[in-house]
């Protein structure tokens, strides 16, 4: 009986084990791809170009579904810093509407509208964007 309750012991500490490694890995997701969408100056509406890029990540997440994407909505400096937050998650939401109207599940979508980007060696117009972080799961 004592052989038996230690082999037990051994593979419930085995599955014990391999369930907190699984429950750890759970989110553990790899850049697979940076893509910029630029904005114009107050704006928050998708260009065509702009489009044109998001249908081939669409093609990509459809045809993977262990890809997710991450939005980060950034504006410059101009105006004040409340406003600006709300102008980056518009523009956040334009990128995240148009993902999912074009067939990606919601669910795979995280976003976050971060305001004005400080750094005062990025040009202006560069700081008026929406950056999308294509991952992949593990």
């Amino acid at each position: 009986a004592r052989e038996r309750a230690d082999t037990g012991v051994t593979k419930a500490d085995e599955t014990n084990s391999r369930l907190t490694r699984l429950w750890e890995s759970r989110n553990k997701r790899s850049l697979v791809e940076t893509i910029e969408v630029p904005f114009r100056f107050n704006r928050w509406d998708l260009s065509d170009r702009s489009e044109t890029a998001l249908v081939g990540l669409v093609k990509e997440l459809k045809g993977n579904d262990k890809l997710t994407v991450e939005l980060e909505g950034y504006t410059d400096q101009i105006g004040d810093a409340e406003y600006n937050i709300q102008l980056s998650q518009r523009r956040v939401e334009a990128v995240r509407r148009f993902l999912v109207k074009q067939g990606v599940e919601l669910p795979r979508i995280l976003s976050v509208g971060l305001g004005p980007i400080l750094d005062p060696a990025t040009p202006k117009e560069k700081k008026r964007r929406v950056t999308i972080k294509l991952l992949l799961a593990e």
